[in-house]
Parts: structure tokens; sequence; C-alpha cells
């Protein structure tokens, strides 16, 4: 596998938020604030227009005296774990491949449940206009392809493509991955200011409705169904609320659950309901389009094959050190109690 050019190893670890700082900051910080007074209520960031899954668990009772305390909306995954390795929030998730790397600067923190993936229903499509001349990863080259943000999962899976259809290193560095905002991504492409549109989840539903583009390839062709981020809370945190923690992990679980065998058009129902009761002026339209979490395990309990993927894929591009990290220290698996006499 090819190895970063330096000025995209640079971007990567900038995203990820990993120096020295950052990781300091969080091992002084993380959980000062609300784990020193063993607390029930859980600082998150959101997303504009979609509910997550704690959010859904909170809604159907499932957090039971933890209360939620939204704080703003994250811009990504990566963001997202360094405001949790930092304290500002009490947990975060992202790509499980930039979960590993934020884990390998020594930041304190464990993953603790999976949260989204990618299957039938839930995954992320590399989309091209219908009269595009792209057709194979070779007309990549030169191309600019646009994502949520670098370094995490979508450019992953671009590399992983290209890398499968026989690109040498000297052609993939030709292929231009640009950060779009997911809500202007499908916009950007029809206006032909990029070339191919990553678009997962309600996004991309919405736009294979309106039509006039079609799939280069999807996450789910690459790798099947799979399990692809994990929300993550830090060591000191979970050392000093593991009851918030348990009642956290099994809530979510137990909301995985329920979205999976509750009919859909009820739990779309149920996610508009959460969206306009929490009075933020968003648009519910593109809740409707909502099909699966796409979390592949039960419960979304996280294995060794989830992180080992990624770790191996990070090592071969020079990203970390090979032998450094172990999958099995990346998570936990303690506090789900779903199906176990508890919270199930």
């Amino acid at each position: 596998m090819p190895t970063l050019t330096a000025t995209s190893r640079r971007q990567f670890l900038t995203l990820l938020g990993i120096s020295a700082a950052a990781v300091s900051c969080g091992r002084a910080t993380a959980g000062d604030a609300a784990g020193s007074a063993r607390t029930k209520t859980l600082r998150y960031q959101g997303a504009a227009g979609q509910v997550t899954l704690p959010e859904l668990a909170e809604d159907l009772g499932f957090l039971g005296d933890v209360t939620l305390r939204w704080i703003g909306n994250t811009i990504s995954g990566p963001q997202d774990i360094q405001s949790a390795a930092t304290g500002q929030t009490d947990f975060g998730g992202a790509f499980n491949g930039a979960v590993v790397k934020l884990a390998a600067s020594k930041a304190p923190i464990k993953a603790v449940v999976s949260y989204y993936g990618s299957d039938r229903h839930a995954y992320s499509g590399y989309y091209v206009l219908d009269d595009s001349p792209i057709r194979s990863a070779r007309d990549l080259i030169g191309r600019k392809v646009g994502m949520n943000t670098l370094g995490a999962h979508a450019e992953a899976m671009l590399t992983i493509y290209l890398q499968r259809n026989g690109l040498s290193p000297a052609d993939i560095d030709k292929v231009e991955p640009l950060v779009v905002p997911p809500v202007n991504t499908e916009q950007s492409l029809r206006r032909r200011q990029i070339d191919v549109a990553v678009l997962g989840g309600i996004l991309r539903d919405r736009a294979l409705a309106t039509g006039g583009i079609r799939p280069l390839f999807t996450d789910h062709q690459l790798l099947g169904a799979f399990s692809a981020g994990t929300y993550v809370m830090t060591d000191r945190f979970i050392e000093r609320n593991p009851d918030t923690a348990r009642t956290f992990v099994t809530a979510v679980a137990r909301a995985i659950e329920w979205a999976r065998t509750t009919p859909r058009e009820e739990v779309v129902a149920r996610m508009t309901e959460i969206v306009n009761k929490r009075g933020r002026n968003e648009d519910t339209a593109t809740l409707k389009y909502w099909r699966s979490y796409g979390v592949a395990e039960t419960a979304g309990r996280i294995t060794d094959e989830q992180f080992q993927l990624w770790i191996d894929w990070l090592g071969e591009r020079g990203d970390i050190a090979r032998g450094r990290i172990r999958a099995s220290d990346l998570y936990t698996n303690e506090f789900n109690a779903y199906g176990k006499g508890s919270g199930s």
C-alpha cells in the first residue's frame, strides 16, 4: 500500500487533532468537569437534521436517570472524538481508523459501543453524474472527490478502492479528495464543482430520489457488512462514572436493536418527532429516507476485527508504528449489558 505524502500526512494528523498539546490536555482534563462528581449528565455533539443513537435512546426512555446535554453539532468524527479526549464532551464517535490513530497518540480513550456501519441499506456511495465519463478507478486520476472530512472513513474507502483496482501510489496521489460539508455535497456534484460525491444515509437516498446520478462504487461492495465507527469515552471518565457508562452503552445497544426490529415507518416517525421537539429549526424532510444505522453486530458489541483492519492499513501507510497498537486494547464490551440479564 502507498505511503502518505508529507502534505497529506500533515493533513491527516491535523484533522485527527493529535498534537502533543491536545493529547496532554486530554490527559489532564478529560472527565474532570463531568467525572469528578459522578455525573448523570452527558455532554455531546449532535448532527443537524439527524437523530443519533444516544438521542434515540434518551427519547425511548432507555437512559433512565442519565440525561444528555447537547453542546453543538460536530463537524467530523475526528473532531468529535478529540472533543471527548480533551474533556469538552463526555463521549464522541468516529470511524474506527480515526479511533486507532488517536489511541496511537496515547490519548486516554476507550471505544465502548459501535454506532454506525455499512449494510445493504446504510452505506457510503461514491457517485458521479449520469453523463460523467468516469467509469473506473483509473478515470479518477486528476479528478476531485468531495467528502465530509479527510483522514477518515471516506478517504480510507477511496484509497482501498484505488489500490484494489491497480493504481500505483503515484497515480493515487493524483486523485484529489476535498472536504465538502455533507449538506452541500450533492449540490456541489450537480454544479460540477467536484467530479465524485461521497453520499451516505438519508442524504444519499434523497439524491438518488432526485435522479441524475449513478454509483461508481460503495463501501458495502468493498468490504461487505461491517461496523465502521464507535463511541469513545476517556479512561478517566469511565473510571469515575462506571454506572453512567454502563447505562449509556446499554441504552445505545437497546436503541440499535429497537431500530433494527421496529418497522421503518415507526422509526422515521419517532425521529421526526425528536427533531421537531428539540426546536433547533432543522429540516426533517430527509428523515423519510432513513433505512438503517448499519451496525453489523448485535447490540453494537465490538470485536478485534473492527479495529485490526485499520491497524494494518494505517501501519502499511506508515501512519502508526507496526506492533504499537493491539486491537483488544482499544475497546471494551464490559459496559454493554444488553442481553445479559439486564437492559435487554
